[in-house]
């Protein structure tokens, strides 16, 4: 027996991708063959094969104990739309070009349909110190039941409105609130649009000033989380030129950068070397932007002064309690003789 295990008729969006799972028992175990028919009228079956339609068609086949096969389309196109058969068989002439087979091809069908994908036009507008993201979907073929607003997994909104235009607002600065927002149009299948806020590099130290004892590592860090991500990470010493940044694996230094972190260790601190600010700048398409960390770097004998100081605080009042004995012992004894 052999059978499609994926929903038998399914909806998508051009550019989208769809996947088919067919299974198939028997013994011996059975092969599994992908066949297509277009909407076409002249149109027949034709055989699928892994890497067809310019690469598009992924095929996976198992076979243990049964057979399972998946079969993938991505990057849908209108011409994918049609009939798609899982045909299963173990007749060992199943492929003979000239015998016919004892045991017919079991069959299984789902049909996909590949709706053209609406033009969405998004945008950005910025009033009285608010954020209105828009959408405004054109040409539609498909009937909206309602709107979501989304920022990654969070829902900001959503409504069962049937327009085709839909808008949220948000509060305060571009910079604040930059990211991909997802405008969702509740329809069968569901179209988004995205609406991006783009700002160049908002750049946070980890810490504003850090310490560091003589001879130890130091560690500088700088975040950024906004939108879109750090393309290139600078770090570099006040007093030296933006042109002469520190470089990766130069004397002391190593740098570790990803899209929204960077992180500068400097090896066996120095007190004349070390100390000073240094800046991390990060850009981006839209421009640049950095912060700076204060770096201290203590002695190693530091943390010996506040005990040196208890010491001395503790022998100096050894010494006013010994001088005090002192003095007083040969008045108690004259007093004694007296009595």
């Amino acid at each position: 027996a052999g059978f499609i295990k994926s929903p038998l008729s399914q909806k998508r969006l051009t550019q989208d991708s769809v996947e088919l799972y067919c299974e198939a028992i028997g013994n011996p175990i059975p092969e599994i063959q992908w066949w297509f028919e277009g909407n076409d009228p002249n149109e027949t079956y034709a055989q699928l094969w892994d890497g067809a339609r310019q690469d598009r068609v992924k095929i996976n086949a198992t076979y243990n104990l049964h057979s399972t096969s998946t079969i993938s389309i991505a990057n849908l196109t209108s011409d994918d739309s049609g009939m798609y058969e899982c045909r299963a068989s173990n007749d060992p002439d199943r492929n003979h070009l000239s015998k016919s087979p004892k045991v017919k091809w079991i069959r299984s069908q789902a049909n996909v349909f590949v709706i053209e994908r609406p033009d969405i036009k998004a945008q950005v507008t910025t009033a009285s110190g608010k954020l209105i993201l828009s959408c405004n979907m054109t040409a539609p073929s498909l009937a909206v039941d309602g709107h979501e607003w989304m920022h990654g997994d969070k829902i900001l909104q959503t409504d069962k409105d049937s327009s085709l235009f839909t808008s949220h607002t948000i509060e305060g600065k571009m910079e604040e609130h930059s990211g991909v927002y997802e405008c969702v149009y509740k329809t069968s299948p569901e179209i988004k649009g995205q609406v991006n806020i783009s700002v160049a590099p908002q750049v946070v130290a980890y810490k504003k000033s850090e310490h560091g004892n003589e001879g130890d590592t130091g560690v500088l860090t700088c975040k950024c989380s906004s939108f879109p991500p750090v393309k290139n990470w600078v770090w570099y010493k006040n007093g030296q030129e933006v042109s002469a940044p520190i470089i990766n694996g130069s004397g002391r230094y190593i740098i570790k950068s990803s899209g929204n972190k960077t992180e500068l260790r400097i090896l066996k601190l120095s007190i004349e070397e070390d100390m000073g600010d240094y800046h991390c700048n990060a850009t981006n398409d839209y421009g640049f932007g950095g912060a700076v960390i204060n770096l201290r770097v203590r002695s190693r004998l530091a943390a010996l002064w506040p005990f040196l100081g208890i010491v001395a605080e503790v022998l100096v009042l050894v010494t006013i309690i010994f001088i005090y004995e002192k003095r007083r012992k040969p008045d108690e004894v004259l007093d004694g003789k007296s009595g």
